[in-house]
């Protein structure tokens, strides 16, 4: 009886694993929030981004971010970017500041910048506006729920950081000096326009 290839697998190439990505690695990554279909319109979570642990009560935005460029390119981690906790407001203030983090990355403003300008890029209109961003982002290793070692995303690099410029490929720039009013960085549009244009009420997933 003769076979063909998806009968036969004995001449198929054996499956190649992935090591970790090291920790501390800086990586540019997209974002993607998995839609949870939770909503509160009074918290701002509308859209159905957020997801509820039916276990804990919990909610969070569950992430995913694929490396765009370099020697990770199309590798993917997970990691929730907590939005509420039944144990307290630590989980949430942690989220405020990952997104905080996020947005200063993706849209190079300097996190000590208070300018008008600056104030304005680290709001968003809704969760829509993280879907799909693409900011700078330090690889962490953490275990998993079967003991394992995985890759996660914790924290995003900002303007700050030295290597910052160079790897998001925008110019390096130094915080506003004082003033309420601050000139758009030069590098915004393009910022800007690495991010999908909003559809009210439909995630980036389903456009």
């Amino acid at each position: 009886m003769n076979q063909n290839t998806w009968q036969d697998f004995n001449d198929a190439e054996q499956q190649q694993g992935f090591d970790l990505i090291p920790k501390g690695a800086l990586v540019k990554v997209r974002m993607t929030i998995k839609p949870g279909g939770h909503d509160d319109p009074a918290q701002g979570w509308t859209g159905g981004y957020a997801t509820e642990s039916f276990d804990t009560g919990s909610v969070y935005l569950a992430c995913e971010f694929v490396v765009l460029e370099g020697a990770y390119a199309r590798r993917k981690m997970w990691s929730n970017i907590g939005l509420h906790s039944s144990k307290g407001p630590t989980w949430g203030q942690m989220g405020r500041s990952m997104i905080r983090g996020i947005l200063n990355s993706a849209r190079n403003v300097h996190p000590q910048d208070n300018t008008t300008y600056a104030t304005s890029r680290r709001r968003i209109e809704g969760f829509h506006e993280l879907d799909g961003i693409e900011f700078l982002a330090r690889v962490d290793v953490e275990k998993d729920a079967k003991g394992e070692n995985r890759n996660v995303v914790k924290l995003a690099v900002e303007p700050d950081h030295k290597d910052y410029a160079s790897l998001m490929g925008v110019a390096s720039k130094a915080p506003a000096a004082g003033g309420s009013t601050g000139a758009p960085a030069p590098t915004a549009p393009q910022q800007a326009a690495t991010q999908r244009p909003a559809v009210p009420g439909k995630p980036a997933w389903a456009q």
